[in-house]
């Protein structure tokens, strides 16, 4: 039994090890952005496209803000979604503020679609320019070159997706600090693995495609029926290593407003993994050897320390567990560092640990679940 156990384990440490230095080290410690060009000569329009429902107080700041922009062509485009609160007299006041401010007021969902996608969809078919920005009421670009940094692959690299990164404001707290290790993460899969010329997913929080692709693909068909994917999905179904690039800028990121109370955080991540089991077989395949080898590598560590006897395997298990939690520091703080120019890092060991029992629990009954809601 022990001698299985040991087996086990080395082969899920193997497994580990080879995903941290490979397959993610490979982004945190070798990736470079391109040089940019001296001068930005394709400057062609970009739509910024907001899906909102009941989002007045965050739509008040919002768009002030996004028409700070520093690029020469480009409007804002909200979607008001059947909007009970005073988003579409707040919006009305402002449009008549900004000329680059056009609104979509839905009263209705066909009830054969799902909300989000619908609004997303109706946005889409009516932008004026080809490359699509995506964004959500409660984020803020950091940095005024965020249209220009998000849109430059699509624009100067005929790229069809460009992938950003949506990071949430830090508070006090462990919830908090449970969002913010769980965000990194998410974005050193997709980052590493889109670096790796295999993107399989984007964040709607901070996405760019084009719109004559979107509608050549008749828009979310076959995806209208799920709650949410409306980012990570339709990535997922068409990215590919030729069209997609990654955006690993801190002045192309956006921050969002995280969920302060964990029953809105896990009805928010039910619904992300109620989408992930929609994803192609080669990403769920890649994705869960590397969940189900973190999961076995944990089981048998412990395992084994609870059943040996002699201090000399103890410490060999150990040393093998910290060495991982030091390695992962080591990414998480390199990536952090090029994706939002900060690289601390708290507790890695711990929230390891924690987004293990995290994922296995509330991934299972996201994933087995039949209905989830967006708002």
């Amino acid at each position: 039994m022990e001698n299985t156990l040991w087996w086990i384990f080395f082969l899920a440490s193997g497994l580990q090890f080879t995903y941290l230095m490979v397959v993610f080290g490979r982004f945190a410690f070798f990736y470079k952005r391109q040089e940019e060009t001296e001068q930005d000569l394709n400057l062609s329009g970009v739509t910024v496209i907001i899906a909102a429902k009941n989002e007045a107080a965050h739509l008040k700041d919002l768009i002030p803000l996004l028409m700070e922009q520093d690029y020469p062509t480009f409007e804002v485009l909200v979607v008001n979604d059947c909007s009970t609160d005073e988003s579409e007299d707040i919006l009305r006041a402002l449009s008549s503020k900004y000329n680059q401010l056009r609104i979509v007021n839905i009263r209705y969902t066909p009830q054969h679609v799902t909300a989000k996608k619908y609004a997303l969809t109706l946005g889409i078919k009516v932008s004026k320019y080809d490359t699509i920005l995506l964004t959500d009421a409660d984020c803020r670009p950091v940095s005024s070159q965020w249209i220009r940094k998000m849109s430059a692959p699509i624009r100067n690299e005929g790229k069809t997706f460009a992938l950003g990164h949506g990071s949430y404001l830090t508070l006090p707290g462990l919830l908090n600090k449970i969002i913010q290790y769980e965000t990194i993460l998410t974005a050193i899969y997709y980052f590493s693995f889109g670096h790796w010329k295999s993107p399989f997913m984007g964040v709607g929080r901070n996405l760019c495609y084009r719109k004559h692709f979107f509608m050549e693909k008749k828009a979310f068909k076959s995806l209208w029926h799920i709650e949410g994917g409306d980012d990570d999905l339709f990535v997922n179904r068409y990215a590919t290593a030729a069209n997609t690039a990654i955006v690993a800028q801190p002045d192309s990121i956006t921050i969002s407003q995280p969920k302060t109370n964990f029953k809105d955080y896990f009805m928010q991540k039910k619904r992300h993994f109620h989408a992930g089991k929609y994803y192609r077989t080669r990403d769920k395949l890649k994705l869960g050897l590397y969940s189900l080898s973190h999961l076995v590598f944990w089981s048998s560590a412990i395992g084994i320390v609870i059943l040996e006897s002699t201090w000399e395997p103890i410490a060999l298990v150990l040393g093998l567990v910290f060495s991982r939690a030091m390695l992962q520091y080591l990414i998480i703080h390199r990536v952090r560092k090029k994706l939002e120019g900060t690289g601390k890092v708290i507790w890695t060991l711990f929230f390891d640990l924690m987004y293990m029992i995290y994922f296995w629990t509330l991934g299972t009954k996201g994933y087995l679940s039949k209905t989830v809601k967006w708002k």
